[in-house]
């Protein structure tokens, strides 16, 4: 199974939140979140940067469902 990472750029507010949680999985380009990979293997700290960002503007899901996995609602 696998995950993929979306970040809306429109919602984005380049807080940093998701870089400092999971730098592994997010780097901050021109002041905005962008994924290091759109499909990644399921990991705690990917749940966690999505949940951490203060506008909500990441969102992981299944990539073979497109169930939501972060944030909860």
């Amino acid at each position: 199974m696998s995950w993929s990472i979306e970040v809306d750029a429109n919602t984005c507010i380049g807080s940093g939140m998701c870089a400092g949680v999971a730098p592994e999985h997010f780097e901050l380009v021109d002041g905005y979140s962008t994924p290091l990979q759109d499909r990644v293997e399921p990991a705690d700290e990917v749940v966690d940067a999505a949940e951490s960002c203060p506008v909500e503007a990441i969102v992981v899901k299944e990539a073979a469902t497109g169930k939501v996995v972060a944030p909860e609602d």
